[in-house]
């Protein structure tokens, strides 16, 4: 049995993917014979300087030993929890701290093209190659991922692919007449080109999720005269079900880290809509045998899905390639993945 500890930053009152990434990578630690815990501190990105605040907190925690305990192994997951001091460390990186890096001086970043704002950016590219620089070994959660590390950074990283939260529990039970949009309503995850896309295509859309997005979102349904239903944030069953019951999956992010939408599309049998651009999700859909690949443009997305829905054949069959190509996907080769990184098997 290892002592493991894994390490991630959050915002207080707020949860999603990552969050039951991390808690998912205990549960699954624990399953495995270990003994493990969650260690977090809360991050603040404003004002500026509360950043590497954040980022010196986790410098100053040695976690080598907590009340004489020995820990065997530290799994850090997030901006800046990688920082954290142990000899014997492996990152499982979710994201960096994307402001400063792929959005720098774009609509989804407060840092603009400053000199001042360049000279954050800077710095934090530093607590980055320090934190990262000192693990033993770096997976991410997605070659996506990975590839913006080395882009941006210069360190080289594996993708360590993980199933979706509810794996083993989605189920198919026939195409069905509506599309589906799942996630936090955020801007840069560009829910209006599914909206949009409804409203040119002439088919329902449900968008399950809640998120500061909300209001312009329902202001672009009332604009275009789409037929949507917002249906906030549901329950695991009735998350389910909705995948269950839908003729497509749109998710039109945009450059997505992972991306557990298409991940339980798949495991739900449904075919995806997703971008050129959207990043992850391009792992995994593949242009007319998993789902439609189109450009980032409303028109063209609800083509896309339209196509589907009236083609229910066409689209049941995307949805059992998309099943196959992830049914592979599992935690046991992810904890074997991690403690193998760090000695402990």
């Amino acid at each position: 049995m290892a002592n493991i500890l894994v390490c991630t930053a959050q915002v207080p009152f707020l949860s999603g993917g990552a969050e039951r990434h991390a808690a998912g990578l205990v549960r699954e630690l624990k399953a495995h014979g270990n003994r493990v815990d969650l260690v977090q501190l809360p991050f603040k990105w404003y004002p500026r300087e509360e950043i590497l605040l954040s980022a010196a907190a986790w410098r100053l925690l040695d976690l080598t030993e907590a009340d004489g305990t020995r820990v065997d192994l530290v799994i850090p997951m997030k901006f800046p929890s990688y920082l954290v001091r142990h000899p014997n460390k492996v990152v499982w990186l979710i994201h960096q701290f994307r402001q400063a890096y792929d959005r720098f001086g774009t609509q989804q970043s407060d840092f603009t093209s400053s000199p001042e704002d360049t000279r954050w950016r800077e710095l934090i590219a530093e607590a980055d190659a320090t934190g990262l620089g000192d693990a033993r070994k770096v997976f991410t959660n997605a070659r996506n991922t990975a590839d913006r590390l080395g882009r941006f950074n210069g360190i080289a990283a594996e993708a360590l692919y993980h199933p979706p939260p509810l794996a083993g529990r989605y189920r198919d039970d026939g195409p069905g007449p509506y599309g589906l949009v799942v996630g936090r309503l955020d801007p840069w995850k560009r829910m209006d080109l599914a909206i949009e896309g409804a409203a040119a295509g002439r088919f329902p859309l449900v968008i399950a999720g809640s998120g500061p997005d909300e209001a312009r979102l329902r202001k672009i349904a009332s604009r275009t005269g789409a037929d949507v239903q917002f249906r906030g944030a549901v329950s695991d069953e009735e998350l389910l079900s909705l995948y269950a019951g839908c003729g497509a999956v749109l998710f039109t992010p945009a450059d997505e880290d992972y991306g557990y939408i298409a991940l339980e599309a798949f495991l739900s049998r449904k075919p995806v809509v997703t971008c050129t651009d959207s990043g992850g999700p391009l792992e995994f859909v593949v242009e007319g045998e998993t789902g439609r690949v189109t450009p980032p443009d409303g028109a063209a997305v609800g083509a896309a899905a339209a196509e589907l829905l009236a083609a229910p054949a066409r689209a049941h069959a995307m949805g059992e390639k998309g099943f196959e190509s992830v049914r592979g996907l599992t935690w046991d080769a992810v904890v074997s993945a991690l403690l193998r990184a760090g000695g402990l098997s």
